[in-house]
């Protein structure tokens, strides 16, 4: 066997069909494009879902929900695993070496779930109201984060 005796199986290939060839083709005339309508000329096309100027089933069904594109940013931990943690002063960097946020997080909160009994002091770190009484019951600190500064947009300038 040589590589220019290659041929493929017999019948695997089927010939191109060739439209608009005349009557004895079988795709002659219209080309297998029927009469009339926007099918049937050239360059007829309609949008994607265009259901003939029927309400499209997109806009026929209601909107649902919706899903902030922060959230990714934003990390969750439990009374429960800051009491398994080592570390006494807990921040976001040491959460991340230890895995229990993602390393996309860029601010934290502790939730009330689970107990604490030990002395942990948050830094840069927010906690809910019943998390933050949990942790200073136990000895612990946990100091209200400040706001971000709300950036105002510059007046526009008037014209001259």
């Amino acid at each position: 066997m040589e590589l220019n005796s290659l041929k493929p199986a017999e019948g695997s290939k089927k010939a191109r069909r060739r439209v608009g060839r005349g009557i004895g083709s079988g795709l002659g005339k219209t080309a297998g494009r029927g009469h009339k309508g926007q099918k049937s000329r050239a360059g007829g096309y309609h949008k994607v879902g265009f259901e003939g100027g029927q309400m499209p089933l997109q806009r026929r069904l209601p909107k649902r929900g919706f899903k902030s594109a922060q959230l990714k940013y934003a990390g969750e931990v439990t009374l429960a695993q800051l009491q398994g943690l080592e570390a006494t002063e807990v921040d976001v960097l040491t959460l991340k070496a230890v895995g229990l946020v993602r390393q996309i997080v860029t601010h934290v909160k502790v939730v009330k779930s689970g107990e604490i009994s030990r002395k942990v002091v948050l830094k840069g770190i927010g906690a809910t109201a019943g998390a933050k009484a949990a942790i200073e019951a136990a000895g612990g600190s946990a100091p209200a984060l400040e706001a971000a500064p709300v950036v105002k947009k510059l007046p526009k300038k008037a014209k001259a």
